[in-house]
């Protein structure tokens, strides 16, 4: 299997997700990255996240990896070749600060640890992508639901967006946005991912 190279993420590609932290709805992709030292396999027995930096929120998302080199005009099916659903853990009271001063979000996106991933599986196709729901479990209790026909930017889009300014190619994955429903992280917490209704990763917090 290709090793994950870049980390590109999405930031608010989903309407009720900005509009629950106060943000503008993009015009366009908004792509920020997490170093590759990030993703780690979220079935673990523990994952350790910063203690002494704030607040901390969970994002989940869908995860897609690119298998081959980017052309324009490629489909989707030809790009990607793999599918994972990650959670991008942010350190909210770091971002709101460099938020204020304009600074990039590295501290607050790309801590160890903040990209846990559960296995790649073969990408269906774009159709059965878009009606596929994914969920988050905190605690045994959903707290975020998604689909992702419901992305402000489609998989096209994305992929056309970071191959034309940034490149892309195999071993690059993209998380893809989160839906709204996003909260606090405490030690101790437990989080499941679900996907088409089926279980399909779980992580718990060090204390």
């Amino acid at each position: 299997m290709t090793a994950i190279q870049n980390v590109y993420c999405v930031g608010r590609n989903y309407r009720l997700h900005a509009e629950e932290l106060g943000n503008e709805v993009p015009t366009e992709p908004m792509i920020f990255m997490k170093p590759s030292h990030a993703a780690v396999p979220l079935e673990q027995a523990e994952l350790i996240l910063p203690k002494d930096k704030g607040e901390i929120h969970y994002e989940a998302e869908l995860v897609i990896r690119i298998g081959r080199d980017y052309e324009p005009g490629l489909s989707v099916e030809q790009m990607v070749d793999g599918l994972a659903l990650g959670i991008d853990f942010t350190l909210r009271d770091v971002q709101s600060v460099l938020k204020k001063k304009g600074h990039p979000w590295t501290a607050a996106k790309g801590f160890k640890n903040s990209a846990p991933l559960t296995a790649f599986v073969p990408f269906p196709d774009a159709a059965t992508w878009a009606e596929q729901p994914f969920a988050l479990l905190k605690n045994d209790q959903q707290v975020q639901l998604g689909y992702t026909r419901n992305m402000i930017f489609s998989l096209e889009t994305i992929i056309a967006h970071i191959g034309d300014n940034y490149g892309l190619a195999a071993g690059d994955i993209i998380f893809t946005g989160t839906p709204e429903g996003v909260g606090p992280v405490a030690t101790g917490d437990t989080f499941e991912l679900i996907y088409a209704g089926a279980s399909v990763g779980k992580c718990r917090i060090a204390e």
